[in-house]
């Protein structure tokens, strides 16, 4: 076969074996897996607390005296129902042995109940609340009092005034409920707080030391404990433990 012959003859077989395989039907696209439906995003704050170090709030336990709510705000094991308050500088906030540990800030320290409940008027809390280091207040509780907000002072100013902050702008220090009490270290000290629309009663270990009459009054907080609302307590440049934290409803009168 010469050499013309041959080429013809390889082009005719290659021509004719791809006439061949084009005539072979075209393969379906691979058809893409089906797209499983899309589930409904669950709520961002759902479960989650407010706070990097918060705790949600559980049902709280409620017993019934008579015509009166009492609530416990603290279980003894966590905290939940509480946040560590934003006062910038504060020292940690743990739970420990059944007690509320408050440890000294720089300047304050403290923890903002995370409830959205609480009652503004009528109503009283009580606490239980040691000093174990520092020399100034080692308790200031902050509650609602009708449209506003009190702080109960336990010994400030170097450690020794008890009083109601603000009233009429004035401090604990400076206004007729400032009362000099000398406080022992590593001795619990019961208090109680009861709030009505025109007074406000505070006692510790059963010794009344405030009986403010305040109507017509300027009920008002320090500015470094707004960030208290609407109940917290805090301390200055101290160690705290607290326990049995509860809060009665009295009936409206």
């Amino acid at each position: 076969m010469t050499s013309v012959a041959r080429f013809f003859f390889v082009w005719c077989w290659s021509f004719a074996a791809a006439l061949f395989c084009g005539c072979e039907s075209p393969k379906a696209p691979a058809q893409p897996p089906p797209i499983p439906p899309a589930q409904p995003a669950a709520p961002e704050n759902v479960g989650k607390p407010t706070h990097p170090d918060a705790v949600p709030v559980p049902a709280p336990a409620v017993t019934n005296d008579g015509n009166r709510k009492i609530l416990s705000l603290f279980d003894g094991e966590s905290l939940a129902g509480w946040e560590p308050t934003n006062f910038g500088g504060e020292g940690e906030c743990r739970v420990e042995a059944g007690k509320l540990i408050i440890e000294p800030g720089y300047p304050m320290s403290g923890v903002t109940s995370t409830r959205s409940d609480l009652p503004k008027s009528n109503y009283e809390i009580s606490l239980e609340v040691q000093r174990t280091t520092g020399i100034d207040f080692f308790c200031g509780l902050t509650f609602p009092v009708n449209d506003s907000h009190c702080s109960l002072i336990l010994g400030g100013w170097a450690g020794t005034v008890v009083g109601l902050s603000n009233i009429d702008d004035q401090d604990a220090s400076r206004n007729e409920t400032r009362k000099l009490m000398r406080f022992e270290k590593h001795r619990w000290y019961k208090v109680k707080v009861r709030v009505e629309p025109q007074r406000i009663q505070a006692w510790i270990d059963e010794e009344q030391v405030v009986d403010q009459d305040i109507t017509g009054r300027k009920i008002s907080l320090r500015n470094e404990t707004l960030p208290s609302r609407p109940l917290g307590i805090c301390n200055f440049e101290t160690t705290s433990e607290f326990k049995n934290i509860e809060l009665i409803e009295m009936p409206n009168d």
